[in-house]
């Protein structure tokens, strides 16, 4: 072999290496505007609020105080309190929504007259504004001018405090939020139930099972990749809730609805930016420390169906 096909052979090798590089890294372009966004939107903002709380700052200026935020937002006299909210708040709507919106989900995929229209009617509420909902259901549950306690009234029934009893302004909330996002929970558990193979089905009517055995048996293990979604997506929304108790009762009466996030904002509020800062990265973490063993146990369990 001469020089000269030695030298055109390892030009080639080198000109296939290169495309073969080329080939192998042009996928990975496509990742780089999303990687940009990450960057700018959540990991950058997420480590400045981390540098942030451990300062006293203003729009202008900042001094480093360590941990001092951190020891003021544990002293908060009503933390104890909004964490408890933010937990009850956190599960009940989470488990609310898995519940009713698995029922409108097996509903809504059967051969119901009109179901599309009920779909949509369902699903509108998420298209609302949170706070818009909140002004709504703040006029319509006023204890003497609304509209809910003027209906109980002509039945005879003398309606309660529904934002204003602190024994029942948390609950009513979640109820409002239960109602507000039920759509997503019930279009997840239609995707997933409209997923499930009809000769499954089939063969258990052939079988003679009964509509409950079926359910027990077919659809709700098969939905469990559907429930886990709720359940997470739900979950995170529940414990990170502000704006839709902040437009209803802003914390009220007295404290019994406060979370975690309205206690944030009112320390933002009264001008403690380095401690609201501090709560912030508080509330990440509890948010973090609850959902990841609930995501792996989910994931796990999904892996051994």
């Amino acid at each position: 072999m001469t020089a000269e096909a030695t030298e055109v052979r390892a030009s080639r090798v080198r000109q296939a290496r290169t495309l073969g590089v080329a080939r192998h890294a042009y996928p990975l372009w496509f990742y780089l505007p999303a990687a940009v966004l990450f960057l700018v939107f959540f990991a950058i903002p997420t480590f400045a609020s981390f540098y942030f709380s451990l300062t006293r700052w203003t729009l202008f200026d900042q001094e480093f105080i360590g941990l001092e935020n951190y020891i003021q937002f544990f002293r908060e006299p009503q933390l104890y309190q909004s964490f408890i909210n933010t937990l009850i708040y956190g599960f009940v709507t989470s488990g609310l929504k898995v519940v009713i919106g698995l029922a409108l989900g097996v509903l809504l995929t059967s051969a119901l007259v009109g179901r599309n229209y009920l779909r949509s009617v369902i699903f509108f509420p998420v298209l609302v504004s949170t706070i818009g909902v909140g002004i709504m259901f703040k006029a319509l549950l006023d204890p003497f001018d609304g509209v809910v306690n003027g209906a109980l009234e002509v039945l005879g029934i003398t309606g309660p405090g529904w934002l204003t009893d602190p024994n029942l302004a948390l609950l009513t909330i979640a109820g409002i939020d239960v109602w507000k996002g039920l759509g997503i929970a019930c279009l997840i558990y239609i995707a997933g139930l409209v997923a499930i193979p009809s000769e499954y089905y089939e063969a258990a009517r052939v079988d003679g099972a009964s509509k409950w055995a079926v359910f027990k048996s077919i659809t709700l293990p098969l939905v469990k990749p559907a429930t886990g979604t709720v359940i997470i997506l739900s979950l995170i929304g529940g414990l990170r809730s502000f704006d839709l108790i902040w437009a209803t009762t802003g914390g009220g009466p007295g404290f019994s609805s406060d979370v975690i996030g309205s206690v944030i904002y009112k320390q933002y509020q009264a001008g403690f930016y380095g401690l609201s800062t501090a709560g912030n990265v508080v509330l990440f973490l509890v948010v973090t420390a609850i959902m990841v063993p609930i995501s792996l146990m989910l994931n796990r369990r999904e892996v051994e169906q």
